[in-house]
């Protein structure tokens, strides 16, 4: 029997160890996917902890067809996406489109020195709409009717709102690229 499965039977008998073991062996992983949700640390932990209740509360609908962490991930977006509404954050920057045709290409010559936690850090300096929409397209995986099914937005809005995120990482990746890597002028 596979060790996440004995897990998930010892803490669907409230098995304390168990549900501590859970959280150790996924709470990292998802306190990143809270993060790029999540302006704040401390808003992403509270996030991550209320996605942890959840998690326990409902551990019993997990059925094993696909794999858990993927389930948990699902269950930490939804969370994030629930706090984000309830602050008001997010419907405010969804308002209006912002449609942007271009492709976003990044020339990533001499930018090897971009660390995972600068990437996010450039992640989370986008706008709330821009930044959920993004997270959920290009990390998550959704399509756009899918978005904007959970955001309550028309597909156009998902659309623009990514558009807009490309174009402002577009710009924000320039601007670390050249604080990394600037070019000095000799006369």
């Amino acid at each position: 029997m596979p060790i996440e499965k004995q897990i998930i039977e010892a803490c669907l008998e409230n098995d304390r160890a168990a549900q501590k073991q859970l959280y150790e062996m996924f709470s990292g992983k998802l306190f990143v996917v809270a993060l790029r949700y999540m302006h704040d640390r401390e808003i992403a932990k509270d996030v991550l902890q209320d996605a942890f209740v959840k998690i326990f509360r409902h551990l019993d609908t997990f059925r094993f067809d696909s794999p858990l962490e993927a389930w948990l991930r699902k269950i930490v977006v939804n969370t994030a996406l629930k706090a984000l509404k309830k602050a008001g954050n997010l419907t405010q920057s969804l308002e209006g489109d912002f449609m942007i045709d271009e492709e976003f290409h990044y020339d990533n010559k001499g930018q090897e020195n971009l660390s995972y936690q600068q990437l996010l850090e450039v992640i989370g300096e986008l706008p709330d709409g821009c930044r959920t929409i993004f997270n959920l397209y290009a990390i998550e995986g959704y399509k756009h009717h899918e978005i904007a099914k959970m955001l309550g937005v028309s597909e156009g809005t998902s659309k623009s709102q990514y558009s807009r995120a490309k174009s402002l990482l577009q710009e924000k990746l320039a601007i670390e690229k050249e604080r990394l890597n600037p070019q000095k002028e000799y006369k």
